[in-house]
């Protein structure tokens, strides 16, 4: 399965904190056509400890899956995986820096491979699968271990799927974004042929200067959708026709 997804929109504002403790990964920037793996990390701990717990699990987490090769990532035990590495450098981290110690940090990921879409979540932020309006897809509402160090290991939900049309969007978010909106009326943004930033622009009106925590979110559209045996077949009549 070939996903190709459109231009993401992301945004990470501190609300009514006077720190932003959130983090995202890429930064809106930085975000290339071929890119893969998207993060939204909801820091807590206090004042900066947040910030650094949620920084470091975003900058350690995507190091692990650009560096460490699998063939067809990410499976339950390479996130795993991607998930002790962050943990040692949690570890580095508070034995060098004492202030820092108990700092934690929710994660989403989303990853889009040969197979569909890998979601992973550590903690208490949120995914959500839309499609024209209704919520196809959303983790559940249990909250699971912060990601906090080799102490108190964290384990991430992880599910693939390849239920995905054309015209879908993935919203990654923190759990401060449902202080102003239910599922219902989120999806409803969602509904139609919105653009993504029309979309950003909206979450980002209704929540500014209406949200007691920091609130981060990214939008991932779904742009084209082909399956692996089309792009074969599409291959094998390139080549026939020179036959």
């Amino acid at each position: 399965m070939d996903v190709t997804i459109g231009k993401p929109c992301a945004i990470s504002e501190k609300g009514g904190r006077q720190n932003n403790e959130d983090a995202i990964y890429p930064q809106p920037e930085a975000v290339k056509p071929a890119q893969k793996l998207f993060l939204v990390c909801d820091g807590v701990g206090g004042t900066e400890k947040g910030e650094i717990a949620s920084s470091l699990a975003c900058d350690y987490f995507q190091w692990y899956f650009l560096n460490m090769p699998e063939e067809n990532k990410p499976t339950l035990e390479f996130v795993r995986k991607a998930l002790r590495y962050t943990e040692i450098k949690f570890d580095e981290y508070t034995a060098e820096h004492s202030e820092a110690i108990g700092m934690a940090t929710t994660l989403t990921m989303l990853y889009a491979g040969q197979s569909g879409i890998t979601l992973a979540r550590v903690g208490g932020s949120r995914i959500y699968q839309f499609r024209e309006g209704k919520i196809i897809y959303k983790t559940e509402d249990m909250i699971t271990r912060a990601l906090a160090g080799t102490r108190q290991p964290s384990e991430a939900d992880v599910i693939l799927l390849n239920d995905i049309e054309p015209g879908d969007y993935f919203f990654m978010c923190t759990d401060s974004i449902m202080e102003n909106f239910t599922d219902e009326s989120l999806a409803a943004l969602f509904k139609g042929k919105a653009a993504s930033e029309v979309i950003k622009d909206t979450i980002m009106e209704t929540c500014n200067g209406k949200t007691w925590d920091n609130f981060s979110f990214y939008i991932i559209p779904i742009q084209n959708v082909q399956e692996s045996d089309s792009i074969k077949q599409n291959i094998l009549s390139f080549f026939y026709s020179f036959i």
